[in-house]
């Protein structure tokens, strides 16, 4: 495929270590907009957008049904409606977002439906509106951990062809692409086997064997100050042509 002039997989050595949060109103105008994210998951980002933005609206979407109706029980973010969809299938009207928001999602949508999920992403945006796609970089100690039990070399670069293609279907224009990298905690191995193994939107068939594989991993990359991590990740922002 090729690729749209500057589209890359891997950012550069140095990137900037920063948070999600300052990369979004970096790069995003959300004061009285109508905003759709795809993949709230637990909503953390969507609080946070409703919180500390001017934003008008967020339309709150997952597919997960057990973590959906968690979501549910939120009242009191008075600006947000959860709803469950996925991105290949936006219940919405036409041209009614002015932004759109995948926080490491994109990968999750079935490879054989994520250029309708852009097809649906345009549709759904307004004239000019922006599609904001955050998706993990395969690198990194973190990645190590993570990639035994999940290894998602395959389904990343799917999702960064995808963005390739919805580029080159002349649908959208490429606004720019950021890297940088985020720092993650964590206190105790039991908080990766909670938030990151025994979760509900994938069946991760761990074995005991493979705990204690990735527990030791884990453990070697523990420094003097605990168990931090800097992951990587790059933003695609795209414009509805």
């Amino acid at each position: 495929m090729n690729l749209p002039l500057n589209l890359r997989l891997v950012g550069p050595a140095e990137q900037p270590v920063t948070g999600e949060f300052q990369v979004l109103t970096e790069l995003l105008p959300f004061a009285g907009t109508q905003v759709l994210e795809l993949g709230c998951g637990a909503a953390e980002k969507t609080r946070q957008i409703a919180e500390r933005t001017e934003v008008a609206r967020i339309v709150a979407a997952e597919v997960d049904r057990i973590q959906h109706g968690k979501n549910l029980g939120i009242t009191d973010l008075p600006k947000v409606q959860f709803t469950a969809f996925g991105a290949e299938a936006i219940d919405a009207l036409d041209q009614s977002f002015d932004i759109v928001l995948m926080f490491k999602s994109l990968h999750h949508v079935p490879r054989e439906l994520m250029d309708a999920a852009f097809a649906e992403i345009h549709r759904v945006l307004k004239p000019g509106g922006l599609a904001y796609i955050s998706e993990p970089v395969f690198e990194g100690e973190f990645n190590e951990v993570i990639r035994i039990f999940n290894d998602e070399e395959e389904v990343r670069k799917h999702a960064f062809a995808a963005v390739g293609r919805a580029l080159s279907s002349g649908r959208f224009a490429l606004v720019g692409e950021k890297f940088f990298r985020n720092v993650v905690k964590f206190q105790s191995f039991e908080q990766v086997e909670h938030g990151l193994i025994n979760v509900t939107h994938s069946e991760r068939n761990v074995t005991p064997e493979m705990l204690v594989r990735i527990r030791e991993r884990f453990e070697s990359f523990k420094k003097p100050e605990g168990h931090v991590f800097e992951v990587s990740n790059r933003v695609d922002l795209l414009r509805k042509i």
